[in-house]
């Protein structure tokens, strides 16, 4: 049996909010509050790609101290550009 939409909502805010380096769980976590509930299927399973993708990397993307794969560079361009925003 697959989750439902609201299960995997809370599942990806908790996975968002909990990834070990604390500067990542705070820009993480305001991302998915502002714009997991707005994405569709298609988008939540590219965040949740993202996801499986070590802390420093990310880190490194939205700070912009490494160039951003090209298959995450508009995501990880929405999460800085909410980072910025917040």
């Amino acid at each position: 049996m697959s989750e439902s939409r609201e299960t995997r909502l809370k599942r990806l805010q908790m996975r968002s909010m909990r990834r070990g380096i604390k500067e990542m769980d705070i820009i993480l976590s305001s991302f998915a509050n502002a714009q997991l509930a707005s994405m569709d299927d298609s988008e939540l399973d590219h965040y949740e790609t993202l996801m499986e993708e070590a802390d420093l990397d990310l880190y490194q993307w939205v700070s912009g101290q490494a160039p951003t794969p090209p298959q995450f560079l508009d995501l990880v361009t929405q999460i800085s550009e909410n980072m910025r925003a917040g």
